[in-house]
């Protein structure tokens, strides 16, 4: 059986007149303020639950709060969690 030729493929050159090149300014670390608000957002959501379970009950400000003391203490975390997504 005869044997096929072989293509020669040019490599692709994309044209230059479609794009001009960008720089991209590179992105330095986050400030150290950044990660600690980061970090006590997340630690005070925390705090915020487990004195809800221990303490909940003797605590005026909570007492009258109810079931919003989970979503208080969720919601500080969660901040935290998503300033976590910015972090460098």
């Amino acid at each position: 059986m005869p044997k096929s030729k072989v293509r020669k493929k040019t490599a692709y050159t994309p044209p230059a007149d479609r794009r001009t090149p960008v720089k991209v300014r590179a992105a330095g670390p986050s400030p150290l303020i950044y990660k600690i608000v980061m970090f006590g957002l997340m630690l005070l959501g925390l705090a915020w639950l487990v004195v809800n379970y221990l303490a909940g009950e003797k605590l005026s400000f909570m007492l009258e709060l109810g079931n919003w003391n989970f979503a208080i203490g969720f919601a500080l975390m969660i901040s935290g969690l998503l300033m976590t997504m910015r972090w460098r």
